[in-house]
């Protein structure tokens, strides 16, 4: 059952005004620790400060001093996107403030808003890089030139000050409504008839309109997602898929083009469908989300398999050393498939979530959280060398993480994602509250009926697999729990506060516990956490005879440093299970005995093997932490 959302507005980055379930924010979820929590902890205290300084001395926020004080270009410094890190960084430091209402993160943004909002000119335009004297002018270069997704970004962090601290008089929501007013103004149904090369724009601008109720907002983000596929956008060598322009979002079968883009459209698009009530536009993303996810998508959750333009392959192209999976991608991913759990309810797109979580977003940041991985390759054949901590990586693809890039959207994508994460927990509907992620929390909501739901989560998950649920409130409800796909034999109990004990195995999907809790009532979720070997479809002919190992919801992945020689001629025992001890995941590996004859085909392919030894693993998240090294995740099978 669909149901209207009328309770207060919560502290989450998507609200949908309808939809199967509702959001549970910041003030009604707190990560209290574990695996999610320790990385916000990071976060808060690394990360944000490292992007802050970047953003300094790269010059990217002194480019809005330069505009305020009207000496552009002279200066300018970054590319042409390079407004959209300070506005990613804003949303992050938002939703921060509104985690933990850090004072000196306060002062932070509200001088970050002072300087961007001084850059705005009297008609609500704000770019560093086009419409000044001696620029290009506005909107000249639609293909390339982001303007209209720089302001995309300045909208959700707009939404976000505004939901964890309404009515703040820092002056970033005017700024966000002058803006939107003049895209009105000039993309209008009178207007032109365009939209931006990197869709983002109808996300900021379907959430704004939620955030202040003007429908105006709402109406122009539909217009851009129903522009898509007319074919307005320059053709370019990557054909016009590359910016999703080749087909309307109705009548596409898939993702499709650059992954971040295709991503950002779906997720915009499913916020027009849900507010425009448009259910031939949902049924659309459905069928996309499915057949992505089936054919395009990485064990990782990674997205993408073209390098040169950051794009999707075709079905089944997903080569592990040509893995891009770039980490923005991931996080599109993650809003796209957020939005449709909020919609229909369905525990598979929390499951791609927490692949996703776990195998990119977890993977792209250093464990000091002042180094990222922009792509995330599935197989590293050449170990890179140390990076230097001061240098700016020229390129997306690197062997180590790299503390900056000359394109840094990955560092404050990921920022944002942690600092919000409270917000992708839980949700609830009319009978109660679902679990969606599996972290060390304290909820608590009030149902559409006046009932009041509280309760503890205790876990180490992913470490263990216990989840426990401890009640704090009393009276009739609802909990759900998602039972991962993975998990064939997760068993649920109930340790009732007094009285005897139940327990039954469940199967994957969602399992609901009803009953009229008391104070102390215990739900306890057993997941089965034993290391188990995973085999491709074998349409994925760049993996075939090949497996992975995975662990609950972490892929692992073989490395030298482990190994103690390059891994490309490794080999796994399939015969002998993946073991777990001390803490680490073995499996036995071979050599495969090469000899190089000058010409790399013959007509024979035996090549001996080496004797196994067992070798332990390491989770993906973790690999490139140890110097440089290689690493691949599928790894062929002796068989």
């Amino acid at each position: 059952m669909t149901m209207q959302i009328t309770t207060p507005a919560p502290q989450a980055p998507a609200i949908p005004g309808r939809g199967r379930l509702r959001p549970l924010g910041q003030h009604e979820v707190r990560i209290t620790g574990g695996f999610w929590g320790e990385r916000q902890d990071v976060n808060a205290r690394n990360t944000l400060a490292h992007i802050g300084g970047r953003l300094e001395s790269e010059g990217w926020l002194p480019n809005f001093d330069l505009a305020a004080a009207g000496t552009l270009p002279t200066g300018r410094r970054g590319r042409e996107f390079s407004d959209s890190e300070t506005y990613k960084y804003l949303e992050a430091l938002a939703w921060e403030i509104g985690r933990t209402d850090d004072a000196e993160l306060d002062k932070t943004f509200r001088a970050v808003v002072a300087r961007v909002a001084a850059a705005q000119d009297s008609d609500g335009y704000l770019n560093t890089n086009f419409g000044h004297p001696g620029q290009e002018p506005r909107w000249s270069n639609l293909e390339w030139g982001h303007e209209l997704y720089c302001l995309g970004h300045l909208f959700q962090a707009a939404v976000a000050r505004e939901r964890t601290r309404p009515g703040a008089d820092d002056g970033l929501l005017p700024v966000a409504r002058a803006a939107a007013d003049l895209v009105c103004r000039e993309f209008g149904p009178d207007g032109r008839s365009a939209i931006c090369g990197h869709a983002e724009i109808e996300l900021g601008l379907a959430e704004l309109s939620r955030v202040t109720g003007d429908e105006r907002y709402l109406a122009q983000a539909r217009l851009f997602v129903e522009r898509h596929g007319r074919g307005t956008l320059r053709d370019i060598e990557w054909g016009r898929e590359y910016y999703q322009d080749d087909v309307s979002v109705r009548e596409a079968e898939v993702l499709r083009g650059h992954a971040v883009r295709a991503n950002y459209l779906a997720a915009g698009s499913v916020d027009v469908a849900v507010e425009s009530h448009d259910d031939e536009l949902l049924n659309a993303l459905r069928r996309q989300w499915s057949r992505t996810v089936a054919r395009r998508t990485y064990i990782t959750g990674g997205q993408g398999s073209h390098h040169q333009d950051e794009a999707f392959g075709f079905d089944w192209e997903l080569p592990p050393d040509r893995a891009y999976s770039e980490t923005c991608a991931g996080v599109g991913s993650i809003m796209f498939s957020w939005r449709m759990l909020l919609n229909d309810g369905d525990p598979r797109y929390a499951d791609l979530i927490e692949r996703t979580l776990y195998n990119v977003v977890a993977t792209s940041p250093s464990a000091d959280g002042r180094a990222f991985f922009y792509a995330n390759t599935l197989h590293q054949r050449e170990a890179g060398a140390p990076v230097d901590p001061s240098a700016t990586s020229p390129r997306a693809g690197s062997a180590l993480r790299a503390p900056w890039f000359d394109v840094s959207c990955c560092p404050p994508n990921v920022a944002r994602t942690l600092a919000s994460l409270d917000a992708y927990v839980a949700t609830a509907d009319d009978t109660g509250v679902q679990l969606h992620q599996y972290v060390p929390a304290s909820i608590t909501t009030t149902l559409p009926d006046g009932r009041v739901v509280a309760f503890d989560v205790e876990t180490d998950y992913p470490r263990d697999g216990r989840v426990r649920v401890v009640a704090r409130s009393e009276g009739e409800w609802t909990l759900g729990l998602r039972v991962p796909s993975w998990a064939s034999s997760a068993m649920v109990r109930i340790e009732p506060a007094a009285g005897d004990a139940e327990e039954r195995t469940v199967s994957p999907g969602q399992v609901d516990v009803k009953r009229v809790f008391a104070a102390g009532d215990a739900v306890i979720l057993d997941l089965p956490m034993q290391p188990r070997f995973t085999r491709p479809d074998t349409r994925i002919d760049a993996v075939r005879s090949s497996v992975a190992v995975e662990r609950g919801p972490e892929v692992l992945a073989l490395e030298s440093v482990d190994l103690g020689g390059d891994v490309s001629d490794a080999v796994v025992d399939v015969s002998s299970p993946p073991a777990e001890r001390d803490g680490r995941v073995w499996v036995r590996i071979a050599q495969r005995v090469s000899t190089d004859t000058g010409w790399p085909y013959r007509s024979t392919t035996d090549e001996p093997l080496a004797d196994g030894v067992e070798v332990p693993l390491v989770a993906y998240h973790e690999w490139g932490e140890r110097g440089p090294s290689t690493m691949r995740i599928w790894i062929p099978s002796a068989e």
